[in-house]
């Protein structure tokens, strides 16, 4: 089966209640992927379209060499498509079930690798919450790749006390003061995961087990666990540094790092900040980032092919799936007929003209307005907007419009204004290419994406 810019062959990785994990490759480059292939219907009819939207929204933001990354998300009527990192080591779960446990020194080297990913999502403002051996995968190189962030939480999911209040997780793998319900810092719980993880690797059981939940609880509320035996001291240090149950005394991410057993032979690991992110309806991008000097440079489209553009019908459209935000105050998309580098120059005309200030970079415009007497680029009447052109024949362009940050109102005004002086039609709304929808329907079935 032909996804777009992915062929899907007859190898499953996997299966679940939701869908299944099947083995594919780029078509240009051979490299392999996997494809999470998941039933919309059954996701909605089990209302776990929240889980979701958590496990897209966390990956999406994390591009680290120890976080299975995500390519694409895609869809047809029927089926969810995510397009992942290609993982061929399996679970860690599986490396300690084969071995029994691990030597210090190699369970010293997966805790690094795990902390600094952790540290990474939680600077991306990422809480995985749901630490286990099963969503830690190892690559043919023996290095950690968490997976799974469908129990996460970003930023927004705070409360009004900066603590995060869902009980969720894993019974075994659970930190305390989540059980407790008083609210919770994430940062700390999944410490408190990492270190579960550790006594595993380490000795092959679990500190925390009791087939009664009742008295597991209790005993994860009290930190109650066997010492672990054949340990070094540094170790077994450690260990009982990072099963505090009391959070406010629980060694940090800074305070691991600093601690003499775990820095032997420690070389933190660089993220992949250097890879440009090529959305901008998720980011701020303040003005201060931006070099003045920056040219835009070839004014050459980006090529969709037939899939992306149905991804782009409202018919097709996820970003009512995925976004709690209405998809109209995020990001506008209309056809033209002008070349691209008309474009931009018209849209640079227009917008200078509404008072809007531009910044050019990596093919696309800034469009960029502060508030009047303030000094914060999201306060209140500010607005931050990327204008991009996508190319989908010689003759017909989409120009996507996506907001950043800023005052809705503005937004919507801009994007009037740019649509109805450069657009095709009377009717400047998202993208809607029924005849195409049309024609693809009388194939029936997942064949229309194939097809195409």
């Amino acid at each position: 089966m032909r996804l777009g810019k992915y062929e899907i062959g007859d190898r499953t990785l996997g299966e679940g209640s939701f869908g299944k994990v099947m083995l594919a490759r780029h078509v240009d480059s051979g490299k392999p992927f996997a494809v999470k292939i998941l039933d919309r219907k059954r996701i909605l009819s089990l209302k776990i379209d929240d889980q979701l939207k958590r496990e897209i929204g966390s990956l999406k933001l994390l591009k680290h060499p120890n976080v299975v990354r995500l390519q694409e998300v895609s869809a047809s009527k029927t089926k969810i498509y995510m397009i992942l990192e290609y993982v061929n080591g399996g679970e860690l779960f599986d490396k300690i079930e084969l071995k029994g446990k691990l030597s210090e020194s190699e369970g010293r080297r997966l805790l690094q690798q795990l902390i600094d990913a952790i540290s990474y999502c939680h600077d991306n403002g990422v809480y995985h919450r749901d630490l286990k051996p099963e969503n830690v995968l190892i690559d043919a190189k023996g290095n950690v790749k968490i997976s799974d962030f469908g129990l996460s939480a970003l930023l927004q999911h705070l409360g009004n006390d900066g603590l995060l209040h869902t009980t969720c997780g894993s019974p075994n793998y659970v930190a305390p003061e989540v059980l407790a319900n008083r609210g919770y810092d994430g940062t700390l719980s999944d410490i408190w995961s990492c270190g579960v993880i550790l006594y595993v690797i380490l000795t092959g059981s679990l500190p925390f087990d009791d087939r009664n939940l009742a008295v597991l609880y209790q005993k994860i509320l009290k930190g109650v666990f066997r010492k672990p035996k054949g340990l070094s001291h540094g170790a077994q240090n450690l260990i009982h540094r990072i099963l505090d149950p009391n959070p406010k005394t629980r060694i940090n991410v800074e305070g691991i790092r600093a601690d003499s057993w775990f820095r032997q032979d420690y070389f933190p690991v660089t993220p992949d900040d250097d890879e440009e992110d090529t959305r901008f309806d998720n980011m701020a991008i303040a003005v201060e980032e931006l070099n003045e000097g920056d040219k835009l440079g070839n004014q050459t489209p980006i090529l969709i092919n037939a899939f992306e553009l149905i991804g782009m019908s409202s018919y097709f459209d996820l970003s009512g799936f995925f976004e709690t935000e209405d998809v109209s105050e995020r990001m506008i998309r209309f056809t033209s007929n002008y070349s691209p580098d008309n474009l931009f120059e018209k849209i640079e005309d227009i917008v200078t003209q509404m008072g809007f200030h531009v910044q050019k970079g990596h093919g696309k415009l800034k469009v960029m307005q502060q508030n009047r007497g303030s000094s914060s680029p999201k306060s209140s009447g500010s607005l931050s907007v990327a204008a991009e052109v996508l190319e989908i024949s010689p003759s017909l362009y989409v120009v996507e419009l996506s907001k950043s940050h800023g005052d809705s109102s503005l937004y919507r005004q801009l994007c009037s204004k740019l649509s109805g002086d450069l657009g095709i039609c009377e009717s400047h709304q998202l993208l809607e290419p029924k005849p195409l929808i049309s024609e693809i329907n009388g194939f029936g079935g997942e064949m229309p994406i194939a097809a195409v």
